[in-house]
């Protein structure tokens, strides 16, 4: 009997993997202006991307020093109320 619940274990995190690989991916990705300072930057990421301080920063580092950085990737529904929220505090920031 034991073996049937791990054969039904094993063909059920194959069907979740699958799903998974199906599901598209998207990257938020928040452009450079000259407009925010680093640290409303930071803070929005800290707040809305859920990043840690220090994630935080090297991502604005990198929107400043290559003019857009993927902050945050998901399906759509995920990024979707997120990239709002940093559009609603004046980032420039799309779903790609």
């Amino acid at each position: 009997m034991s073996e049937t619940i791990t054969e039904i274990d094993e063909e059920t995190m194959v069907d979740e993997a699958i799903k998974e690989l199906m599901v598209p991916t998207k990257s938020i990705v928040v452009y450079n202006d000259d407009v925010n300072s680093f640290d409303h930057v930071i803070e929005c990421l800290m707040k809305y991307c859920k990043h840690q301080p220090e994630q935080a920063e090297q991502c604005a580092f990198l929107i400043h020093n290559k003019g857009k950085y993927a902050v945050k990737t998901g399906t759509y529904e995920e990024l979707s109320p997120i990239c709002g929220a940093l559009l609603e505090n004046q980032l420039s920031a799309e779903i790609q």
